[in-house]
């Protein structure tokens, strides 16, 4: 009899323990795509003073000025990882264009300011990329865990299911090409 009681005792420590180990996972994984968020909102922060600083030299380039001002309103908007995603690739290709723009112009190059804003986005998206980072290592450990037996089992109890990857898209994965 204590021999049964020992087990369920067993049982259910254990059962409390996968629980709690994907209750853990799922919360880091929350705070990682928090982190993807507070730096998609400081890069889109930036991009108004950007825009403004490039416009001063470049009052022709309307079309470039409206495309990053859209691209930054629908990252704004994005609530869905999926949304957030599309989003991002949109802004990064609107900056391309704007910084494209930017190379056009040698005196806004020389610009202090444009030089420090130019900065701190570089800042701003090596912080994105490592908050993906951080982001998909915690989703990897929680999908491991929902897919391997018997933490499986506990996972379809509790309705624990698979998160997505921070995936980039085709036009970040192309070959950046470097001209001097």
């Amino acid at each position: 009899m204590l021999i049964a009681i020992g087990i369920v005792v067993v049982l259910i420590l254990y059962f409390i323990a996968q629980y709690n180990g994907f209750v853990v996972l799922k919360t880091r994984i929350e705070e990682a795509l928090s982190g993807i968020d507070v730096q998609l909102k400081r890069r889109a922060d930036l991009i108004p003073n950007l825009v403004e600083t490039v416009k001063g030299y470049a009052k022709h380039e309307k079309e470039v000025f409206a495309e990053v001002t859209k691209a930054r309103s629908s990252l704004m908007k994005a609530n869905t990882i999926e949304e957030k995603v599309k989003a991002n690739n949109q802004l990064t290709d609107a900056l391309k264009s704007l910084f494209a723009v930017a190379e056009a112009y040698p005196q806004l190059q020389a610009s202090a300011n444009f030089q420090d804003l130019q900065r701190q986005l570089e800042d701003t998206e090596d912080k994105v990329a490592y908050s993906r980072q951080f982001y998909n290592a915690n989703v990897l450990d929680f999908n491991t865990k929902v897919q391997m037996f018997p933490s499986n089992i506990i996972a379809n109890i509790f309705g624990f299911k698979k998160f997505d990857f921070f995936e980039a898209n085709e036009e970040e994965r192309k070959k950046v090409n470097v001209r001097f």
